[in-house]
Order: structure tokens, then sequence, then C-alpha cells
């Protein structure tokens, strides 16, 4: 169970490998608005799932996008 304050934030990447992972991790630990994250890379639209009290998808979406990767909201 999440507190009332965080959101769930689900995102489609092409983050697929544990080196694609490792380039965004210090991106994503050092956002003081995300709480928790993790990449699915075994499922076919390497999910990012954020967990945050208020961070925007527009703000996920730039830092990965900062990174090298694509990122789009997953629906």
């Amino acid at each position: 169970m999440y507190p009332d304050n965080q959101l769930i934030l689900v995102f489609k990447t092409n983050i697929r490998t544990c080196a694609d992972r490792l380039s965004v991790k210090a991106a994503l630990d050092n956002e003081e608005g995300i709480s928790n994250w993790n990449v699915d890379m075994h499922d076919v639209d390497c999910v990012l799932r954020i967990e945050t009290p208020g961070i925007t998808t527009h703000e996920v979406i730039a830092i990965i996008n900062r990174q090298g990767y694509q990122c789009s909201v997953l629906e």
C-alpha cells in the first residue's frame, strides 16, 4: 500500500539492458521528486515505473530523453 500522496507513473521506454539502466540510474536516483523507480527490461515495452509525490510525466520524459533514451506515457 502506498501513502495517499504517492503517485505511480508508468512509461514505455527503450531501456533494454543493464548498461542502459545504469545510464539513467544517477539521473533518476538524484531527482528529489522520485521516491522509487524500476525498469522491467523483460517486458516488450521496457516499462519504467516511477513512485512520486508529485513529479510530472513531462519532467520524467525530459530526464530520460536527456540521457539519450526514448520515453512516453504508457496508457
